[in-house]
């Protein structure tokens, strides 16, 4: 029976080390693969910007210490999400809100106290969309707020409410066809027709033929939500006009 025990206790003693050794090799790959992207060259598009996401640096989602912080990381864009409440007032939530949020007035209030510091406004649900222009016409941003969240069925009610404000659409990226030429044509097509000023998708999903089939059109390429250090490297080298990340501190230090 100890003989037992002994070989059960041997075991995990292994198995931990194992299990070290593993990790650490990991760590080894991972710090190797990133040294080797820092040292390939990058180029920024003209008006490149990083947009910091809400939640970013570990302050909480949707909060008035999100904006505070990615404004001090010199993030270009603060993105927070919209929710209208059952009383049609908009609020900072991602989710039906539970009534402690802060309000669109706080966060545009506290955008409007950074110069030039623009507001993606995030799409969670809708209703009155006309009070989300009021707010900013009271805080004299206007012009440094547009929408992202918004989906092909979403566009008319977007357009119809929010006339003279900017949109992405949001799409899904079909993996097995996104290098093909034709899906391309198609994809570019539709983003132009909605209206929008681009597309809004997730980085996996990009491709260097993408970002330069949008660009030939005049249409811009905003990519969520890189928060890696290797996987910035690496979205860099495929020239996006947006990256968005809850890491502004990282990707600002890259660009500089």
């Amino acid at each position: 029976m100890k003989k037992i025990i002994t070989i059960i206790i041997v075991a995990i003693i292994s198995l931990g080390i194992l299990n070290i050794f593993i990790d650490q090799f990991k760590i080894f790959l991972y710090e190797k693969e990133l040294e080797n992207l820092k040292n390939q060259p990058f180029t920024l598009t003209e008006n490149f910007t990083y947009t910091a996401h809400t939640g970013c640096v570990g302050t909480p989602d949707n909060s008035l210490e999100a904006i505070k912080i990615g404004a001090k990381y010199e993030a270009d864009i603060v993105e927070f999400d919209l929710y209208f409440t059952k009383d049609d007032e908009p609020v900072l939530s991602h989710d039906e809100p539970t009534g402690n949020e802060f309000t669109l007035e706080q966060a545009f209030k506290k955008v409007s106290e950074y110069e030039n510091l623009k507001a993606n406004v995030d799409l969670k649900s809708y209703g009155s969309l006309e009070k989300v222009v009021e707010c900013a016409d009271k805080y004299n941003i206007k012009d440094r707020i547009f929408f992202t969240g918004i989906f092909l069925k979403d566009v008319e009610a977007v357009k119809k409410a929010c006339p003279d404000i900017e949109y992405y659409l949001n799409y899904e990226i079909e993996k097995e066809r996104k290098q093909t030429n034709e899906y391309l044509e198609s994809l570019v097509k539709t983003v132009k027709d909605s209206g929008a000023v681009g597309i809004n998708c997730n980085y996996k999903n990009v491709t260097e033929k993408m970002v330069k089939a949008f660009r030939e059109n005049g249409l811009l390429v905003s990519v969520w939500t890189v928060n890696d250090e290797k996987d910035m490297y690496k979205v860099l080298q495929l020239r996006p006009d947006n990256i968005t990340t809850r890491h502004p501190d990282i990707l600002g230090e890259i660009i500089k």
